[in-house]
């Protein structure tokens, strides 16, 4: 049945408001709904206070998502980190991947311009890792904010697309599904090497290779920064 908007209040018992209390109910609608459907109307109905009660904690929607944000990556832990750039850029990326991998609805917020200003220091000291380990790999500081916001949309991108295969059914997970569309009689043909692998393609599809394409992505970024700084060829791919 769904629920009514009525606010719940405590019978004998004032409302409590706190921001811990706020943050936790928000983060259970959202476990439920989908951040996308959290309005601070529903989640004052949640908790049993008027939304009027709600503002003067957060200034709106976005407000209050950010917060939420910030309140989980200060829990995100911080590897030790090595000595050499590379792997401390490397290192710093996949701490952040992990952090936001357990909280992916966090990833898609994230995608919208202005994010690096409503992080807390937890988060942005990774991303500060990343910016130094890239100068030290011999790149210029506005070098490092391409190489960073590169790893960015590649790490965020990766953690969008496995959530929302998890969250329908994929044609990929199928084989037979895939014979079907590869395999057919004229697909060989039009198709020949994902025809010969759509048996293959859903175990293949579903490894987990962030970490391994993380290293070969950084690797071009660095080698391509470089260059330019040298003023040599810029590496052509492949």
């Amino acid at each position: 049945m769904p629920r009514s908007n009525t606010p719940r209040r405590p019978v004998g018992r004032p409302p409590v408001t706190s921001r811990t209390q706020i943050l936790t109910a928000a983060r259970r609608l959202i476990d439920e709904y989908g951040w996308e459907k959290l309005t601070i109307r529903r989640l004052a109905s949640e908790i049993g206070v008027g939304a009027t009660t709600l503002y003067s904690h957060v200034r709106d929607k976005d407000d209050l998502l950010f917060l939420l944000i910030h309140e989980y990556a200060e829990q995100i832990p911080h590897p030790e980190l090595p000595d050499e750039p590379r792997e401390r850029v490397i290192t710093a990326a996949v701490a952040i991947h992990d952090g936001l991998a357990a909280w992916p609805w966090a990833a898609e917020v994230l995608t919208t311009d202005g994010f690096i200003a409503r992080l807390g220091d937890s988060v942005l000291s990774l991303v500060e890792t990343i910016l130094a380990g890239v100068v030290d790999a011999g790149c210029t500081p506005d070098q490092s904010v391409r190489v960073f916001r590169s790893i960015w949309y590649y790490t965020v991108g990766e953690i969008l697309v496995r959530t929302h295969s998890r969250h329908r059914e994929m044609d990929e997970q199928d084989p037979a599904r895939l014979n079907a569309y590869f395999g057919n009689t004229d697909g060989p043909a039009r198709l020949p090497h994902l025809a010969a692998i759509a048996d293959q393609w859903g175990a293949l599809a579903g490894q987990d290779t962030f970490a391994q394409g993380l290293r070969a992505f950084v690797d071009g970024l660095l080698a391509q920064a470089m260059a330019e700084t040298r003023g040599a060829p810029v590496p052509e791919p492949g």
